[in-house]
């Protein structure tokens, strides 16, 4: 009798369990340090890693359709040399229905200011109030949602319990993002 290898099944993005109908599956990951680019993965498709080549110092933001999956476009803001300015011009130019996702790397919040920090949580984050110097934060959400999302972690910079020198350790998420239904 042979016994045929069991191989464990691959979900999309190589998250931990399939999703549902109507959703979409979603992993990424903030920067480590000030080393190694944050990875932003929709649907089995990588939008943004340090591979791409199209990560940065700063805020990463990912923009995808919320009814299709489909990606729209990727920046990154440098949060640390760079200008506030035109990270608040592209929030402000985000379509109702997409699906935003977010993740630091090396410094996403010394240039921050109200506006953008504002911005950002009208997009469903709890925990922009709080971003620190060198903080690590993933977070996913939306233009037009009207709830806080479930899609966020934070760690706080401190020399105390940081991993790495200077920087905490890197925050990982994966889940499920509602499909936006008309």
């Amino acid at each position: 009798m042979r016994i045929a290898a069991t191989k464990p099944p691959r979900y999309k993005c190589g998250i931990s369990k399939a999703c549902p109908e109507k959703h979409f599956a979603f992993k990424m990951a903030s920067g480590a340090a000030n080393v190694v680019g944050p990875k932003i993965c929709v649907e089995d498709n990588v939008l943004m890693s340090g591979v791409k080549n199209n990560v940065g110092r700063g805020i990463n933001v990912a923009l995808v359709n919320g009814k299709t999956g489909e990606p729209i476009d990727t920046k990154f803001f440098d949060m640390w040399g760079g200008d506030v300015a035109p990270f608040i011009e592209f929030l402000k130019s985000i379509q109702d229905g997409t699906i935003v996702l977010m993740g630091t790397y090396d410094d996403g919040a010394t240039k921050l200011n109200e506006e953008a920090r504002k911005l950002i949580a009208e997009l469903g984050s709890t925990s922009i109030t709080n971003l620190g110097f060198r903080d690590n934060w993933v977070f996913c959400g939306g233009k037009g949602i009207k709830t806080k999302s479930p899609f966020e972690q934070h760690i706080k910079n401190n020399k105390d319990t940081n991993k790495y020198e200077g920087w905490p350790e890197v925050v990982e998420m994966e889940g499920c993002i509602p499909q936006k239904q008309d």
